[in-house]
């Protein structure tokens, strides 16, 4: 019987390191958010540029939904546009606000945060010889179910990923499509 007990200890012990996240382009409002959390999710990542050359409305919307939701961990991902009328996928960088405040200083630091904020960012990538951005943390697709960095095989200058996303394309809770990422 103790055997029993230190063993469903240790199992649900496990289960408790790291993170619980999901990525999705689905619109979730504040109520979804919060009973995400609720079902143990603690950060998201939305989709916020589409790979037909605009911003996605919908993966904004919810990083909005999310903060109000009291979400602290809240990131956004792109998937640019490679067709020639997109021009290159390297001058993408978006950043319309319809309401500008008037002070410009401030306006101009909040550019200069958003430029350096995306220098900083990490990358989700599959490869081989990646060494100008291995230096960036590595978002790592391998839908293997497992909450846990161990079915990772280090490869184009990466030793280890930042997040796994573990499971894709599954009905989570609350009704909300997604994919399920994890980090330590």
């Amino acid at each position: 019987m103790k055997l029993l007990t230190f063993t469903c200890f240790i199992a649900f012990w496990s289960l408790s390191e790291g993170s619980l996240g999901w990525d999705g382009i689905q619109a979730v409002d504040v109520a979804g958010f919060k009973c995400l959390a609720e079902n143990g999710f603690s950060f998201y990542i939305a989709r916020v540029w589409r790979s037909i050359g605009s911003a996605d409305p919908t993966g904004i919307q919810n990083i909005k939904n999310a903060r109000k939701a009291g979400w602290k961990y809240v990131d956004g991902y792109i998937f640019p546009c490679f067709k020639k009328s997109c021009g290159s996928a390297k001058y993408q960088m978006d950043i319309e606000i319809q309401e500008w405040p008037a002070d410009k200083s401030a306006n101009q630091a909040f550019i200069t945060d958003m430029v350096q904020q995306a220098e900083a960012m990490g990358t989700i990538i599959v490869g081989t010889d990646w060494k100008e951005v291995a230096d960036k943390p590595l978002w790592y697709a391998h839908w293997d179910e497992q909450q846990n960095f161990d079915g990772f095989k280090a490869f184009g200058g990466w030793t280890k990923p930042a997040i796994h996303q573990f499971e894709g394309d599954v009905k989570g809770p609350c009704g909300v499509s997604m994919d399920k990422n994890w980090y330590p």
